[in-house]
């Protein structure tokens, strides 16, 4: 079944700006789906439209099978949304919190608070759950707000920057259970995120956008595809031949693109035979980041291409 579907969604402010700008995009239940591009790229904006905070100037999106548009309350009670922003009650307790948020979904107050003791400890909290909000830090507010949104078992997660403000130790925890939600509960993940590298460890498909407008989407094999199918191979060593074609990065780095790592050996070989000492070599295929702004070259140098005919 798929969890979200957006065909063809434009949103355009009454400022004149084009905010969303025809994206079509599918997601499958229980995927981590990381929707990447800087800040002011349209994520924000796509997230506030699926969740029916605002109406699509043409095109549709649906969520379970809700228009967000026209049955929000139906969106809202199938998911949960976290941003860079914690909107809860600072003269409240961090249970206090989860309690009221819990019985606003219709959960009773027993519910509510054992599940959110549950949630508090699984976000490292407990110490801090008769604490009042005003008194949490930047980042306990973040996995608070975490804990809030996933207080009624919600069926997806729209998560705007989830790791914000959180120490490398409670982001490597967040992850954990972003992973161990998609993988073991079926919940699907909507993550908007700037941080390239981040997301490649998370997720399991991507949408990549740029000013509103969507590159590509699909697996990291699929991605991977539109720009190189090969793998780049890292050498380290004191004399490279020029029958290599290797392009070098610094004094004895160098990078060989290939199409199989079936022609590794040969470009050892190739290396020692001609009196060159091997210190290092590696492969690695193309990452989310390298893809992303090679896709972001590709489309300026056409929108140039284009500008000239």
């Amino acid at each position: 079944m798929s969890a979200v579907k957006i065909e063809n969604l434009v949103k355009k402010y009454d400022s004149g700006k084009l905010a969303v700008n025809d994206i079509s995009v599918g997601i499958g239940e229980g995927e981590v789906f990381g929707f990447l591009g800087p800040n002011g790229s349209g994520k924000t904006t796509t997230v506030k439209l699926l969740n029916g905070t605002l109406s699509p100037t043409k095109g549709t999106c649906d969520v379970f099978g809700y228009d967000p548009a026209k049955d929000p309350e139906d969106v809202h009670a199938v998911s949960g949304v976290v941003t860079e922003h914690a909107q809860m009650y600072g003269n409240l307790t961090g249970i206090e919190n989860l309690v009221f948020y819990g019985k606003v979904f219709g959960m009773s107050e027993s519910d509510s608070r054992s599940r959110g003791l549950s949630l508090l400890e699984q976000l490292e909290l407990t110490d801090a759950k008769d604490r009042k909000l005003g008194d949490y830090s930047t980042g306990m507010r973040q996995r608070l707000s975490l804990a809030r949104a996933m207080i009624h078992k919600p069926k997806i997660l729209f998560l705007d920057e989830p790791t914000a403000s959180l120490d490398p130790e409670s982001a490597l925890n967040v992850n954990t259970i972003i992973k161990d939600l998609a993988k073991n509960h079926g919940t699907t993940i909507f993550l908007c995120t700037h941080q390239l590298r981040y997301a490649q460890d998370v997720c399991s498909s991507y949408g990549l956008i740029n000013n509103g407008q969507l590159l590509a989407s699909g697996s990291l094999d699929e991605l991977r595809l539109l720009v190189f199918s090969g793998s780049h191979v890292r050498i380290e060593a004191d004399k490279i031949p020029s029958s290599l074609n290797a392009e070098k990065i610094d004094e004895k780095t160098y990078n060989i693109d290939v199409q199989s790592e079936d022609e590794i050996p040969s470009i050892v070989r190739t290396i020692v035979e001609n009196g060159g000492s091997l210190y290092h070599i590696s492969s690695e295929k193309a990452s989310v980041e390298e893809i992303y702004f090679s896709l972001l070259t590709k489309k300026g140098s056409n929108e140039g291409g284009n500008k000239h005919v």
